[in-house]
Parts: C-alpha cells; structure tokens; sequence
C-alpha cells in the first residue's frame, strides 16, 4: 500500500516532536540534584515537589481527553511543545521557591496532555499507515532522551549554570518542535482519533481485559519513575559521584529503551501485541526485582 506523502510528512513531524520531549524532560530529571541545591530544597520536601509532577500530569491527561473533542490533537500539540519549553527555562532561571512550583506545575499539566495528544496523534498515523509504527514514536523520544542526558552531562562537566544550559537547550529544541509543528497539522486526524464516538453512542468500557494492563502499567510507571527521576540524585548523594557522572545512567537507560522500542514495532507485527506484552511485563518484572 502507497502512504500518501501528508501522512509520511506528519509521521516524520511527529518523530522529531517525540525527540523534542524526549530531550526537554532528560534535561530536567538528570538536573534534579542541580535544581534541589539552586533552590535550597531539603530532602524531604524534594519528594514532594517530584510527586506532584507525575500527579499534575494524570491531570492534564485526563483534560486532554476532553478538549481534543473540540481541537485537533496535532494542534493541542503545537501549541503545547513551546510552553513545555519554556517551563524549562523557568525551572532553571528562578530565584524562589515558588518559582520552582509554578514551572514544575505548568510542566506536569502540560507534559500529562502534550503527552496524551501525541499518543493520539500517534494512533492516527499508524492507522493510516494500517502497521504497527507506534513504538517508533516512543523511540525517537528514547533518543531525545539520549541528547537531553548528553547536554545535560556537558553542562555539568563544565559547570555550566541551569539557567545557561536550559536556555541555550531550548533555543537549540524549540525551533525544530515549532518547524515540524504545521507538517504535523497538514494531516486531519480529529475524526480519526477524537470523534469517534458521541455522547449518544459512547462504547462500554471493557474493563475486564483492562483492569491487567492498568495494573502492568501501573508498575511499569513506578520502575519508570525511580530510573528517571531518582538515579541522578541516588549516584550524587548516595555512591558520591559526580554531577558529570550523575546524569550518564538515564542516558544509559534510554538506550537500553531505544533498542526495545526500536525492534518493538517489528516484534508486534511478527507475534502480536498480546506477546509482546506479556514478554515484556515478565521482562520488567525481572529487571525491577
């Protein structure tokens, strides 16, 4: 089957907004130590402040769900990819405490439905594409997350200040989010992702088949956030590291995700997305024990 050139555009567009994010969230989460010394926070309350990310972000997901029934899910995404951004910014350019939990709270909200959106979006494309390329989505977030660990790695090692490294970052990320951004849209994928059903006629949730996955999911999120959230923080304090050395094990981390999400795609056409799920979960279960 030939894929028409607007929807091979959007795919490509669409990659190199996963890159983006990818590289934007790396640069917060390998800083953490960073942020918590700029800030003057004590260890007690930086849990706190990483837990309410994660919770603002369920939020904004769950928004999302909604307002994509009244815009298109590519453009709730070009719109959201630059504050995202720039609440990166804000983290690394603040003076007071408040500072912090005003940027950290616009980035969960946004993140949660940026997120969402681009998942829908997503979906959309493979569905035109009629082949599982979903994973290849998550991969080139997995490789944005790669360059985020790198920049962040070299702002560390040459003691490069938030506020300089996130700025600078943002002005290298923002301008490729903003360019694939209109490629992106150049695609009609509301009817295909959002509108599917009406308040008339709205499906029953099939929460038998459901209720297993939340719960794998569930896990997979929490062995997820330690990775990303706490490694950086755990080698500095812990293991007495490096800020440089602090940052390497999420990139680490992201490419052992890249080589899954990579062959994912290919995996799931060949056995099924069932066997893949269920290898993986066995596979996660392994890893977090």
């Amino acid at each position: 089957m030939e894929i028409p050139l607007r929807l091979r555009q959007a795919r490509s567009a669409l990659l190199l907004i996963f890159l983006v994010h990818g590289a934007v969230f790396a640069l917060l989460v390998t800083r953490i130590p960073a942020i918590q010394d700029r800030y003057g926070l004590s260890d007690a309350a930086l849990p706190a402040f990483l837990a309410a990310v994660p919770i603002l972000a369920g939020v904004g997901s769950l928004s999302a769900s909604r307002l994509v029934q009244r815009v298109p899910a590519p453009m709730v995404v070009r719109v959201l990819q630059p504050v995202i951004c720039l609440t990166l910014v804000g983290v690394g350019s603040g003076r007071s405490v408040w500072h912090l939990a005003l940027s950290l709270a616009v980035f969960g909200l946004m993140v949660g439905a940026l997120e969402a959106t681009m998942n829908m979006t997503g979906v959309g494309i493979e569905r035109g594409y009629g082949r599982s390329i979903m994973l290849r989505f998550h991969g080139a977030a997995s490789l944005g997350g790669i360059v985020g660990a790198l920049l962040a790695w070299a702002g560390a090692h040459w003691d490069v200040s938030l506020s300089v490294l996130y700025t600078v970052s943002v002005v290298v990320l923002l301008p490729i989010g903003v360019a694939a951004g209109p490629r992106l849209s150049a695609v009609e994928l509301r009817g295909e992702i959002a509108a599917q059903t009406s308040k008339t006629e709205r499906p029953a949730v099939p929460w038998k088949p459901l209720l297993p996955l939340c719960l794998i999911m569930g896990v997979a999120v929490v062995a997820d956030s330690t990775a990303t959230n706490w490694s950086a923080k755990f080698l500095q304090d812990t293991l007495g590291s490096s800020e440089a050395v602090a940052t390497l094990p999420y990139a680490l981390y992201m490419v052992a995700t890249l080589v899954g999400r990579g062959f994912g795609d290919q995996w799931v056409r060949r056995w099924g997305a069932v066997s893949v799920i269920r290898a993986g979960a066995v596979l996660s279960a392994a890893g977090f024990s």
